[in-house]
């Protein structure tokens, strides 16, 4: 896979499905959802890691790549929903990932499934030493 292209550090709008609200997404870039974590990720040691927001049963993994400026967060969604991930707070010791699931059209049949896909979320400098705070909101 080739190296992602830089990010500007002002990015943060949220990560939705296939991108930026009516732009299509492209596998690798932040705001793409996929079910497999991007190849050359490296996993979050889980010292980094503050999940104790999360419910017990929600994933836990992260994931960084291009150089540690984008972290690969895998989430929870089912039936129309859709997992969306952003980087709302940055700061020297940590960042804060809010996890949220958009809910589908009222009305419409949808599955009674759970899915985990891996959402890009785009960081305004690389993540080194810092924690991620996982967040779930609703």
């Amino acid at each position: 896979m080739p190296p992602s292209p830089s990010v500007p550090p002002s990015s943060s709008a949220p990560s939705v499905p296939g991108g930026l609200p009516g732009q299509p997404g492209q596998p690798g870039q932040p705001g793409a959802p996929r079910q497999e974590v991007p190849e050359g990720s490296t996993k979050l040691p889980d010292k980094q890691l503050d999940a104790s927001a999360l419910p017990a049963d929600y994933p836990r993994e992260v994931y960084t790549s291009n150089g540690g400026t984008i972290l690969n967060v895998r989430g929870q969604e089912g039936g129309c929903g859709h997992a969306t991930a952003e980087a709302t707070q940055q700061d020297g010791n940590r960042v804060t990932v809010n996890l949220t699931e958009l809910k589908g059209q009222t009305g419409q049949m949808c599955t009674m499934d759970i899915r985990h896909p891996v959402i890009s979320v785009a960081l305004a400098a690389p993540l080194g030493e810092r924690t991620v705070v996982l967040k779930q909101m609703r």
